[in-house]
């Protein structure tokens, strides 16, 4: 999807995977500033958006994700997990139920996959699942008080506020909403507050211990769903192989590890950069997923590029459960 919002001046488009929506609007640190401050808006509109409707929603999805969702509240913001049977991470949805459909908004191009997925598991319950990208977009608010808001669907979390506008509204809601900031800046401070993104902090045998989602996307207290035991496991007898950490880059140098770069520690190859950025207080920035047994303090090279690390996951996650020495 393109966004209409490019037509605001000094919008510079962005690249994959946030194509359609802009980088900067020519000033990224004062973007940054200001939507930190509590002032403006990012053009998420790129992000696919899937409706689940139907009086049997919320049981079948709380059967089926990592989330707690039986009983979700009206209007509640949730982030709940779709894991494979061995417990990798296949999709990631941003959700909130409006009394009467569930509605989720996921990365670029995931919403086919994911209602595939979850065509194939209704059998006979009364759900309905729509993929509703070519109809709506995300607007991300810096504050949940925006008039841009007012009458629609939103959810909160600790980046802004979620609007879901429908398409033909986005640049009218975004004029209401203040100052534009691109999704640079939008990056920057998902960065520096440490919260793992579907496909730059994830791949294909990412389980969700080793991003930090066991805090926020994983109820360890609920029922069956797919790939639960491999949770189970980890977090009862053993630690993840791999865990995020934070990056503090040279700044320095004149450029940004790219995602996928190599991080080395000691000349060995120990993880990969998931993203990185320019923050308008820490300087360069990053998040890498590294192996669990390098040590905490061990100075690190992020795409050739030098970085100290701080820990989001600690290298003792899981191992819950002690057992009696005799």
């Amino acid at each position: 999807m393109t966004s209409p919002l490019l037509v605001l001046p000094g919008a510079v488009p962005a690249d994959t995977p946030d194509a359609g929506v802009a980088l900067h609007y020519g000033d990224p640190f004062r973007e940054q500033r200001t939507y930190a401050g509590g002032d403006g808006f990012v053009d998420r509109s790129h992000r696919d958006v899937v409706r689940i409707s139907g009086p049997d929603r919320l049981s079948w999805l709380h059967s089926l994700m990592t989330q707690h969702l039986e009983k979700l509240e009206p209007f509640t913001a949730s982030t709940s997990l779709v894991l494979s049977p061995n417990g990798h991470v296949e999709h990631v949805l941003e959700l909130v139920d409006d009394g009467e459909a569930v509605w989720a908004h996921v990365e670029p191009g995931r919403a086919r996959p994911l209602v595939a997925f979850l065509d194939s598991m209704r059998f006979m319950l009364r759900v309905d699942v729509t993929d509703v990208t070519e109809d709506f977009g995300v607007l991300t608010l810096a504050s949940a008080g925006s008039p841009a808001a007012e009458g629609l669907l939103s959810r909160t979390d600790r980046l802004g506020t979620d609007v879901f506008v429908p398409r033909a509204e986005l640049v009218a809601r975004g004029r209401r909403a203040g100052p534009a900031a691109g999704i640079w800046a939008y990056e920057a401070l998902r960065i520096a507050a440490r919260v793992p993104r579907e496909g730059r902090e994830t791949d294909h045998r990412t389980i969700p211990h080793e991003v930090g989602w066991i805090e926020s996307a994983v109820h360890l207290h609920k029922g069956c769903y797919r790939g639960q035991e491999t949770v189970a496991r980890v977090h009862n007898l053993g630690r993840p192989p791999r865990r995020l950490v934070f990056l503090h880059l040279d700044g320095s140098a004149e450029r940004l590890p790219e995602h996928g770069d190599q991080v080395t520690a000691d000349g060995a190859d120990v993880g990969f950069v998931t993203s990185a950025a320019q923050h308008y207080e820490l300087g360069a920035i990053g998040l890498a997923l590294i192996k669990r047994s390098v040590p905490t303090d061990s100075p690190l090279l992020a795409g050739g590029i030098g970085a100290s690390q701080e820990v989001v996951v600690s290298p003792d996650a899981g191992l819950h459960f002690k057992p009696a020495l005799r």
